[in-house]
Parts: C-alpha cells; sequence; structure tokens
C-alpha cells in the first residue's frame, strides 16, 4: 500500500496549518515525522487520515485518490490511525471496547482478538474494567490494539508515546515492530522522542511551522544530528 500526499495545504478555521506538505510512503515503510510542539505533526496526521478537510492537495492510497473520503472509509482501504487524545469508549470494558471494534469488521473472528491481546499481554486481566480507570499505558497499548483489529496495511500514530513510562513504551515499540515485521504493517510515527522515532523508521521528515524543513533516511541521521534539526 502506497500513501502520498502531494502539496496539502490546511487549516484550522482561518488559521493556517500546513503549506504544501508533501510525503511518500511505499508498501511496508516506515516513515517518521520529527517537529516541536505546534508545528503541524497532528494536522498533517488528522489531514491524512481525513479527520482535517484539505483546502488544496491531494492525499492518495494506491493511486486513489481519497483526499474527500472520511476517515471511515479510509479505514476500509486500509488506514489505522492512534491519535493523540486516545480516543475509544470510557465507559466501557476493555473487552467491550475491543468487541465493538472487531464485530463492525466484516470477515471478523473472536481469535483476531485473542491476537492482538498477545501483543499486548497487560490488558488481559483488565479484559472487564472500564477504559476510563485506565492508566496512560493502557490506554495507549488498548487504543493500539483497536486499530490493529481493523486490519490496516498502513498505521498513523500520533505522539504514542506522550505521558507514558518508558518500560510501557519499549513494549509498545516492540509489538508494533512485531506486527510490521510480521505482516509488512507501514508506520507513519508522529514524535518528539527523537531516539524511538529513529528506531521505529527508515524515513524521517522533520516540520516546521507546517512546512517540511528537511528529510532523509534515518540511517543518516543521528540523535545529535536529529536534535540540531529539531532547533531550526
Amino acid at each position: 500500500m502506497k500513501l502520498e500526499a502531494s502539496d496539502l495545504r490546511v487549516s484550522h478555521g482561518r488559521t493556517p496549518a500546513l503549506f504544501g506538505v508533501s510525503l511518500s510512503i511505499d508498501a511496508g515503510g516506515r516513515t517518521c515525522v520529527l517537529g516541536r510542539n505546534g508545528v503541524g505533526k497532528t494536522s498533517l496526521m488528522n489531514a491524512l487520515m481525513g479527520v482535517l478537510p484539505a483546502k488544496t492537495g491531494t492525499v492518495t492510497l494506491d493511486g486513489e485518490d481519497i483526499t474527500k473520503l472520511p476517515p471511515w472509509e479510509r479505514v476500509k482501504r486500509g488506514l489505522g490511525y492512534i491519535p493523540q487524545e486516545r480516543s475509544g469508549f470510557p465507559q466501557l470494558s476493555v473487552g467491550e471496547n475491543l468487541r465493538v471494534v472487531n464485530e463492525s469488521r466484516k470477515g471478523a473472528k473472536p481469535s483476531d482478538i485473542d491476537e492482538v491481546l498477545d501483543l499486548f499481554p497487560r490488558l488481559t486481566p483488565l479484559l472487564k474494567r472500564p477504559a476510563v480507570y485506565l492508566s496512560g499505558g493502557q490506554r495507549q497499548q488498548l487504543a493500539i490494539a483497536r486499530a490493529l483489529l481493523t486490519k490496516p496495511k498502513l498505521l498513523l500514530l500520533d505522539e504514542p508515546t506522550e505521558g507514558i513510562q518508558p518500560s510501557i513504551v519499549a513494549e509498545i515499540e516492540e509489538s508494533i515492530l512485531a506486527f510490521h515485521s510480521r505482516d509488512g504493517l507501514g508506520l507513519v510515527v508522529a514524535e518528539q522522542y527523537v531516539e524511538m522515532a529513529l528506531r521505529m523508521s527508515d524515513e524521517y521528515l522533520v516540520l516546521e511551522a507546517g512546512v517540511v524543513v528537511h528529510q532523509g533516511h534515518t540511517a543518516d541521521l543521528t540523535p545529535e544530528e536529529a536534535g540540531k534539526l529539531l532547533a531550526i
């Protein structure tokens, strides 16, 4: 699955957020979007997912123009999204949250839930607990498990480590990369934790004030050099 954005411009009301951003992610590719708070990372993720409408420019998936499609249609085509706020159904239990997503997908099997719980074993003893009572790390694991149940071919993650303890961050990174290795899951990760972002990605781009100011291969970029770029 190839995801492309070309000259993407979006606004929050009258306030411009992105100024002609372009990117291309090949099937199974892994790209991180770096930048400080407020530079447009979340706006880019929301625009790729259709949460934030594009004023100009296009988003295509395997050559199909999906710029005008709503988020749920993009999910049907293979995009998964884990937003920064880790949304879900807070009053439902962990198990109910998983079942709601799984049962909405054609051809879903109960064993699909077991598969994601194998990736996030911390959730298994919490299946009857209302999601509202989960910790930040547990909510993030639930959000990722819910997204994986849609069987995405490409997963968008917005600040997946924000406010989460390091041990949980390591588990999340390991689980996502395991899914990538097994199923060729493509990844777009918007992240300020530079070291993790570089480990999880093959390509990177740096946003500053809604513009791509640098991009390249993560193998050519050290955390120290990334820090300098983020200080632009």
